[in-house]
């Protein structure tokens, strides 16, 4: 089985996956701000579980990004400031992608952006938690 260092560093790789897809997709006119919002959904979801991964945090199997914030603040995990509507693009993980119709929620230059900013502390907070670790501060596993 995975350590959760592993499990952190996975999880960090495939959303900035999916926060490159959301990227190359954005000036495509044919792909639907429901793509994008749904590609950017999955990098904050995935940066988020990083994150709490790379803390020893345990999360549920769950798409719904407002509950995974929530175990962040009980965890005393701070997300950036920008992320504070970041919810909004729950919807986008599931219920959306079957609708005949795009409601345009949210624009995918904020989805983007969402994306963005979430992979980018992701990536700092497990850069902290190696360096802490080589540090001899805490392991996590």
């Amino acid at each position: 089985m995975a350590s959760q260092r592993d499990l952190a560093k996975q999880l960090l790789q495939r959303a900035r996956d999916d926060e490159a897809a959301a990227r190359a997709m954005l000036p495509i006119e044919a792909v639907t701000d429901a793509i994008v919002g749904m590609l950017a959904q999955q990098g904050v979801e995935k940066s988020i579980k990083a994150v709490l991964a790379a803390r020893g945090i345990d999360f549920p199997f769950t798409h719904d990004i407002g509950g995974l914030v929530g175990i962040c603040k009980n965890a005393g995990v701070s997300l950036p400031d920008d992320l504070a509507d970041v919810d909004q693009l729950t919807p986008y993980a599931g219920a959306l992608r079957y609708d005949a119709d795009d409601p345009k929620l949210v624009d995918r230059e904020t989805s983007l952006r969402w994306a963005t900013t979430a992979v980018t502390w992701a990536r700092v907070q497990l850069e902290a938690a190696e360096e802490s670790v080589a540090a001899g501060d805490e392991v996590v596993d």
